[in-house]
């Protein structure tokens, strides 16, 4: 039990340090959001938690094709906030993401890459 609050506090640790430096500089807050900090993360957790190498393989396999259908939210959401405002744009960008997500499965399902 301790060991899953410590992966809390460290994992919680990290988001808010990207939302502090935000707050400085957009464009530092920017580039250390797109560090794949939480990934990496969770791959230490797993290796650390003795999962398999084809667990913490598939795991990062599985990541890489699920950023590239959110990759449309981050263009859609500095063009929709100055209309919408920030709630109606998050949930836009969410019905987006989804929108990116199911589409992408389909094209990449004939490449036999099965994603749902």
């Amino acid at each position: 039990m301790a060991w899953l609050i410590t992966k809390y506090l460290i994992t919680s640790a990290v988001v808010v340090l990207v939302s502090e430096i935000a707050k400085r500089s957009d464009k530092l807050g920017g580039l250390v959001a797109a560090l794949p900090m939480v990934t990496v993360l969770a791959l230490i957790w797993l290796y650390i938690d003795n999962q398999s190498q084809e667990k913490i393989a598939n795991h990062a396999w599985y990541t890489f094709w699920y950023v590239i259908p959110t990759l449309p939210m981050f263009l859609a959401f500095p063009l929709l906030l100055p209309r919408l405002g920030f709630w109606p744009t998050l949930a836009a960008c969410v019905v987006l993401t989804m929108a990116s997500f199911g589409l992408f499965a389909l094209a990449v399902r004939r490449f036999g890459i099965e994603l749902l």
